[in-house]
């Protein structure tokens, strides 16, 4: 079975309430084997655009990705999110050869 993942691509306009927004968001990847594989590093550009936070979390398949978006628990870490950040969330089933 394809591992899922949220491939986000993010500003952060108020630090403080992202920074809840981390606190927060553990509970629900936890809960639904979310692993960080990606976290804010350092990023070139290379083609095209790309905004200054991207952020890959691997999942054990898509519909846990799937289910975690929409769980209870990543809610409350959400509205910390909203407002604090913009950006893209796109979650895309991996390749399994």
């Amino acid at each position: 079975m394809p591992k899922g993942y949220w491939v986000t691509d993010m500003d952060i306009h108020d630090h403080a309430a992202y920074d809840r927004y981390k606190s927060k968001n553990g509970v629900a990847f936890a809960e639904f084997g979310g692993r960080f594989v990606v976290r804010g590093g350092q990023q070139t550009i290379i083609e095209g655009s790309a905004r200054a936070r991207t952020v890959v979390i691997e999942f054990p398949s898509y519909q846990a990705a799937l289910d975690c978006y929409h769980s209870d628990a990543y809610k409350v870490a959400m509205a910390e999110r909203v407002g604090a950040s913009t950006g893209d969330l796109i979650i895309v089933e991996g390749y399994d050869a």
